[in-house]
């Protein structure tokens, strides 16, 4: 697995899968039927995560076709120079190798994961959850029969079909060279490969976002960009938790009273610091530690704060690092917010549920990335590459 394919036989293979995906609808609809019947756990989240419907193998046909077209991220010259003693120096892309994914629940990553990691060159080991089981070894075929029919090994995309003790044992003592680990789940999940692996890993998957509402909010955007945010997808890292609202909005009591009720409409579980302790169908909070939960859930928490530089610290002290937005009308704040707040996605009005590959013009993710090294947020195409430097000379040497 040395040695990458040419780009036109990458395209072909992604083409053939495509097809499969159309072809083999049903076997894949019946096999997650199998899935979402065996699931026993009440995790809303990755219940919602698990299923495949016509909507969502649309979506991995479409993420397959946006990625075909997309040009070839290896060899892309980023640096040259000319030595003055007349060698060539240049920097290229090139493919890590082996990229391990290990995931849970979502049998889209087995097509969009390895459609991304395939195409940059990598082999790929997907790793998924005994969720999803009969899903991903269906999607699996496809890829083999993609793979098959293009003459291409079908060790470009291989699952490990192993338990918890088996996984271990693997990260530990790989039988094969791995070069990069992407573990895209929860933080119990994440804990466990960073403890038991012996390479890179990028951490992804973790949510716990904000929003802050500032005095110089339009409310009832406030109010749009809260409610979708938390609403819309409880299952997905992009989704809201916490809610920050200035003490000095206009109308506060209002505003809170209207936006409890709109949130009340969805059947969310609302929670509320000492602040805001006192409004009707809600819950005050017992400790800070709440804070820092990632709900993945019909729950969201709701606090005051004094003026920004009080939000943008517990931002920076509870958070995710994944995505935070500021609601207001006044640019310097908005920007003074942006710059100093440390997540991968900070926005200025409008929904963290934008943070998303397909949404930020990659064409798909791998994963969203809540390290600072090597990517930060959502992990395309381009950017599940390294590089490498080229160096051409005619016999120089150095003294």
């Amino acid at each position: 697995m040395s040695t990458p394919l040419n780009i036109k036989h990458r395209n072909a293979v992604l083409k053939s899968m495509i097809k499969w995906l159309k072809e083999d609808k049903v076997a894949l609809l019946d096999a997650n039927k199998k899935d979402m019947e065996s699931y026993l756990g009440d995790d809303i989240a990755m219940y919602d995560r698990l299923k495949v419907d016509d909507a969502k193998i649309n979506g991995m046909i479409r993420s397959l076709q946006e990625l075909e077209q997309q040009k070839d991220p290896l060899n892309i010259e980023r640096f040259h120079f000319e030595h003055e003693n007349g060698m060539l120096v240049s920097n290229r892309t090139a493919p890590f190798g082996t990229v391990l994914i290990i995931y849970e629940s979502r049998p889209d990553v087995t097509v969009e994961a390895a459609g991304i990691a395939f195409k940059s060159g990598n082999k790929i080991l997907l790793k998924g959850g005994k969720e999803s089981l009969n899903s991903n070894l269906v999607l699996v075929e496809m890829w083999h029969k993609a793979l098959s029919e293009n003459q291409v090994s079908t060790a470009w995309v291989e699952y490990l079909e192993y338990d918890r003790n088996e996984t271990q044992d693997f990260l530990e003592n790989p039988t094969q060279k791995l070069d990069l680990i992407v573990p895209r789940g929860g933080e119990k999940l994440i804990a466990f490969v960073k403890q038991h692996a012996t390479c890179p890993v990028i951490v992804s998957g973790r949510g716990n976002n904000f929003v802050f509402v500032d005095v110089d909010a339009d409310q009832q955007m406030a109010m749009d960009i809260i409610i979708n945010a938390k609403t819309t997808k409880i299952s997905a890292c992009n989704a809201l938790d916490k809610v920050l609202i200035h003490d000095r909005l206009k109308n506060k009591s209002d505003f809170i009273g209207n936006l409890i009720s709109k949130l009340l409409e969805s059947n969310v579980t609302i929670w509320v610091d000492d602040h805001l302790e006192g409004f009707e169908n809600t819950t005050k909070i017992k400790n800070d530690a709440i804070w820092y939960e990632e709900f993945l859930d019909y729950k969201i928490l709701l606090g005051a704060v004094n003026h920004l530089e009080e939000a943008i610290g517990k931002i920076n002290t509870y958070g995710g690092g994944h995505s935070a937005a500021i609601i207001t009308k006044n640019e310097a704040a908005a920007n003074e917010f942006m710059n100093r707040v440390d997540t991968a996605a900070v926005y200025h009005n409008a929904s963290t549920r934008f943070t998303d590959g397909g949404q930020f013009g990659l064409g798909g993710e791998l994963a969203i990335s809540t390290d600072k090294l090597h990517q930060r947020g959502p992990i395309g195409l381009q950017h599940l590459v390294t590089n490498k430097w080229y160096i051409k000379g005619n016999g120089q040497v150095r003294y």
